[in-house]
């Protein structure tokens, strides 16, 4: 990844899935939405996997087992064994045995894949803030209640470590977006202050799990969240890719800092197969495909036609290059309206 502050998406004149020797691919809203794959992810994905390029599945989602994870991924017609699948429950499973003695109790407070991580740490997962525990954890559970979440505000406010997989305050499911374990991180803090360490993406422990797990040499991250996928690949200093099927708008990734810009940015996983079309400098302004973009004092401008997502691509560059390594604020909407987003 180029250290200076992107100013426009990469082209690349090879199919990326032959640029890279491994996706490292979020799943929620890019491979699937709850239970159901997203459309043109399984046969991109196997074209991909059978043009040579490794897939491992990183996900944020800390509440199940890398085992039943890749069950759903075979179900999907992805072949898939546990040792592809990468979870921050494993990496902040990691990040506490770093710092507690082996065997400690850890209150848990998460679903079956936390508790199958710490277990394979040598750590033993505890239910109650009286059973001493060394460190508290939060991970991903959606059939999580108050009591829960009332035991892990009782061990912080005595002072046990705290823990969190992820801090993702939003997670797509079929009927729309739901709450994540963000959100309910966010109930413990508001009852008992303070703040967790936190494994998963964006943070590094996650990009350390993942690179020891995975043996990547030339990795590109795939992702749909600007703040945990393409963030985490910015600290890790690895290229990404955007995909437009999960949470992040068009008007979102226009407005993004440097550390929220992808090296790439397509529809859908289908950009994995084919060449990136190069942005280019053109009269003030940035050409992609049959699109010209510049940015004209409160506004962007944009002009001509083609694909909404090569427009997509100049509108990057236009507003990426105002903000410099800031983020743009002025009006996007006209132009969204005007390349079809």
């Amino acid at each position: 990844m180029d250290e200076q502050v992107r100013r426009q998406p990469d082209g690349c004149r090879h199919a990326l899935s032959e640029a890279y020797d491994t996706a490292l691919l979020d799943l929620d809203g890019v491979v699937y939405a709850g239970g159901q794959a997203i459309e043109h992810a399984v046969e991109s994905l196997t074209r991909a996997r059978e043009g040579g390029m490794h897939l491992a599945y990183v996900t944020n989602n800390a509440a199940r087992t890398p085992q039943a994870v890749a069950g759903q991924l075979s179900g999907f017609g992805l072949p898939t064994g546990p040792d592809d699948v990468i979870t921050s429950a494993q990496a902040v499973a990691r990040l506490i045995s770093e710092q507690v003695p082996p065997g400690a109790r850890v209150l848990a407070i998460g679903g079956e894949g936390l508790r199958v991580a710490l277990r394979e740490r040598g750590l033993e997962p505890v239910f109650s803030a009286d059973d001493d525990p060394a460190a508290v954890v939060q991970g991903y559970d959606p059939s999580l209640d108050w009591e829960r979440l009332a035991e892990a505000a009782y061990a912080v406010q005595r002072g046990v470590p705290w823990f969190a997989s992820n801090t993702d305050l939003t997670i797509p499911k079929e009927r729309g977006i739901a709450p994540g374990n963000g959100a309910l991180v966010e109930v413990v803090r508001i009852a008992a202050g303070g703040t967790p360490q936190v494994a998963g993406k964006p943070q590094p422990p996650m990009h350390r799990e993942t690179v020891l797990r995975t043996g990547a040499r030339r990795p590109l991250v795939i992702g749909d969240r600007l703040d945990t996928d393409i963030e985490g690949a910015y600290n890790g200093e690895v290229d990404s890719l955007l995909v437009l099927t999960g949470v992040t708008t068009p008007a979102e990734l226009l407005a993004a800092p440097p550390q929220h810009r992808p090296a790439y940015v397509d529809e859908d996983l289908r950009g994995l197969l084919t060449p990136q079309p190069e942005v280019t400098a053109a009269d003030g302004g940035f050409r992609c495909g049959g699109w010209r973009a510049e940015a004209a004092r409160d506004t962007l401008l944009v002009e001509g036609e083609g694909t909404p997502v090569d427009g997509l691509r100049a509108l990057c560059a236009a507003a990426w290059t105002a903000a410099g390594d800031g983020s743009y604020g002025a009006d996007t909407g006209k132009a969204l309206a005007r390349i079809g987003t």
